[in-house]
C-alpha cells in the first residue's frame, strides 16, 4: 500500500488513535525497526477507500502477512471467518496475551494469529525482551 496517497493529517490521526502501537500485535512503533505503516483495513483492491473508518496503524511485519485479505479458514473450525477489524472490534474480545504468546481467542482471533504469523519465534523473542523491559505491550 502506497502511504503516499494518505495525507499528513489523516496518518497522524491513525497513528494517534492507536498511540503508536500496531493494531493487531500492539508492538509500539518506538520499538520497531521499521516505521509501521497505515493499512487498509478493507483493501482498495476490494473497495476499502482511504478514509480514517478504514485504517489501522500496522508494523510492517503484521502488514505483509495481511495484504488485502479479509477472510481466512479458522484453523480449529476450517470455517471461512473474518480477520479482525480494530476499527469495529475490540482487541480483548478476540486475544489475549499469555506470556510472549498472542492467543486468538475467538474464530476471528485464531484466524488473525494464523495469518499474521504474530507468534512466529522471532517474532515472540522480540516480545519477550521487550517485556523484560517493561514496554510491551
Amino acid at each position: 500500500m502506497a502511504t503516499s496517497s494518505i495525507s499528513p493529517s489523516l496518518r497522524q490521526l491513525v497513528i494517534e488513535r492507536a498511540r503508536g502501537k500496531c493494531e493487531y500485535c500492539l508492538i509500539h512503533q518506538d520499538y520497531s525497526i521499521y516505521s509501521h505503516e497505515v493499512d487498509h483495513v478493507i483493501a482498495r483492491k476490494h473497495g476499502g477507500q482511504t478514509v480514517a473508518e478504514n485504517l489501522a496503524l500496522s508494523c510492517l511485519s503484521c502488514n505483509r502477512h495481511k495484504g488485502s485479505d479479509l477472510t481466512i479458514f479458522d484453523p480449529v473450525t476450517h470455517e471461512i471467518v473474518p480477520l479482525f477489524n480494530p476499527r469495529y472490534q475490540i482487541w480483548t474480545d478476540h486475544f489475549t496475551l499469555e506470556k510472549t504468546h498472542i492467543i486468538g481467542t475467538t474464530a476471528t482471533g485464531r484466524a488473525t494469529v494464523f495469518l499474521l504469523k504474530v507468534n512466529a519465534s522471532t517474532r515472540l523473542s522480540y516480545r519477550q525482551v521487550l517485556i523484560a523491559q517493561g514496554r510491551y505491550p
